[in-house]
């Protein structure tokens, strides 16, 4: 099946639906790494990634996040001189119900009826003023560590700001 926009699944709308044990059929979640780089090194600067608004962000965005972030620091300062982390996990899960469409399909199909929505996908439940990545890197990487979240905060469906956890006084903006 052909994945929706992310504005589709954009607003919450209801309370959380995440009792998977009661649930048929929950896809995993796309995401399955949540810390690259290396995290037993001491960083001095620590960046983070925080939401704008509150939104709900699907498991393909986190993971597309993730990758743009992961292989941008890789490639630039290198495995072992820093460490993200994604801060967020999908759990509340997603419905659908598909409805048909083409010729013949008002035959076919039931309208309403038991249009609950079966299980597609999952997706993280973000407030506002949330932090969703967090990079630790050294003073002289700083730059970079903006610009992997900049690049990661594109993927997802809210504004966002990058803000300075730790070693403000170490940068040089």
């Amino acid at each position: 099946m052909v994945n929706r926009p992310a504005r589709i699944y954009r607003e919450w709308k209801g309370p959380a639906y995440t009792r998977k044990e009661y649930i048929k059929g929950v896809p995993d979640p796309k995401i399955q790494q949540f810390d690259m780089g290396n995290p037993s090194k001491d960083f001095d600067v620590e960046l983070s990634l925080v939401a704008k608004e509150r939104a709900q962000v699907t498991h393909n965005a986190l993971e597309a996040a993730r990758v743009a972030a992961n292989r941008y620091l890789a490639k630039t300062v290198g495995r072992d001189n820093y460490h993200l982390e994604i801060r967020v996990y999908p759990h509340h899960v997603l419905r659908e119900n598909p409805l048909a469409t083409g010729a013949g399909a008002d035959r076919v199909q039931e309208g309403m009826r038991l249009a609950f929505g079966k299980p597609i996908g999952t997706a993280a439940r973000v407030r506002e003023g949330q932090r969703v990545i967090t990079v630790r890197l050294d003073p002289e990487n700083y730059e970079h560590g903006k610009e992997a979240l900049r690049r990661a905060g594109m993927k997802f469906p809210f504004p966002f700001t990058i803000v300075i956890d730790k070693g403000e006084e170490l940068v040089q903006d």
